[in-house]
């Protein structure tokens, strides 16, 4: 498991373009038949790719958060963006197929993850916080999602938001979890910008066509950065930073967030004049 620390925001301003993504970029996140893991002590996250291809993996706790099994004291969502793909938790069995999220909540000791066909194997992406509620285990799909239509041709930022982990949609004791989709012809995501003190957020960008890349912006409003991201890359942001992204063509992301609440809404809007 890789460990990320924070960055102050007076330090960031300070990085060289490697530094920047070394500390916030993820990339690499899937290898076939295991299971990578990044643990961010932004809010104790742990974000991660699980590839089963050949074999059936199994989520073990590591030292680095001191339990005897991964969920003792944490939830976690979940989101297939490969192949059909199969998740047991504590011995019921789950059906994924491609866009299809769970959440796993805390107390559950035994998940293993599998492909249904070896030759086009399950993607699975994940976002882990620390809980202290326990909370069922739910599937959920793209279909029953809470879609949220925002944005306009215009302004090239048509896009829909849809929450799997959220209050609208299924109850958990702090993690947000859902999928952006950008429609055809539209590039910006969340511009005008925001940052929200009492969150952080990550972002999982996939779906992007070779040689596809997309501009992800980061830092604190008067003094920005860009991350380069490509296909199957994460940023982690802190709540001080603002989030927001333009492709060279449409693009879709899963956010992950955690912190203080759980109010979509929540949100220091920046006025653009302030942006620098």
């Amino acid at each position: 498991m890789e460990i990320r620390h924070p960055i102050h925001p007076e330090h960031a301003k300070r990085l060289t373009t490697d530094e920047l993504r070394n500390n916030f970029l993820v990339k690499n996140i899937f290898k076939q038949d295991e299971i990578k893991m990044v643990y961010s002590h932004i809010d104790r996250i742990i974000i991660g790719g699980i590839l089963p291809a050949k074999k059936e993996l199994s989520l073990e706790a590591g030292k680095e958060i001191g339990v005897t099994f991964f969920l003792e004291r944490r939830e976690m969502g979940i989101i297939n963006i490969g192949g059909k793909g199969s998740i047991k938790a504590d011995g019921t069995e789950y059906l994924l197929e491609s866009r299809d999220g769970i959440y796993i909540g805390k107390g559950t000791k035994e998940i293993t993850f599998k492909s249904i066909e070896s030759n086009n194997p399950a993607k699975f992406y994940f976002n882990s916080v620390p809980a202290h509620i326990q909370y069922p285990v739910k599937k959920i799909s793209i279909e029953k999602a809470t879609p949220i239509r925002l944005g306009s041709l215009e302004e090239s930022n048509k896009r829909t938001i849809y929450q799997y982990i959220h209050p609208a949609t299924i109850q958990s004791c702090q993690l947000v979890m859902g999928v952006t989709i950008l429609e055809p012809n539209n590039v910006w995501n969340t511009m005008p910008c925001h940052t929200h003190e009492r969150r952080m957020e990550v972002y999982f960008y996939f779906y992007m066509p070779e040689n596809t890349v997309v501009f992800h912006f980061i830092g604190e409003p008067g003094e920005t950065r860009h991350i380069v991201v490509r296909n199957e890359e994460a940023v982690i942001m802190p709540g001080w930073s603002i989030h927001s992204g333009v492709g060279t063509k449409n693009y879709t992301f899963i956010w992950g967030m955690a912190g203080e609440n759980q109010a979509f809404s929540d949100m220091d809007h920046v006025p653009m004049p302030e942006l620098k």
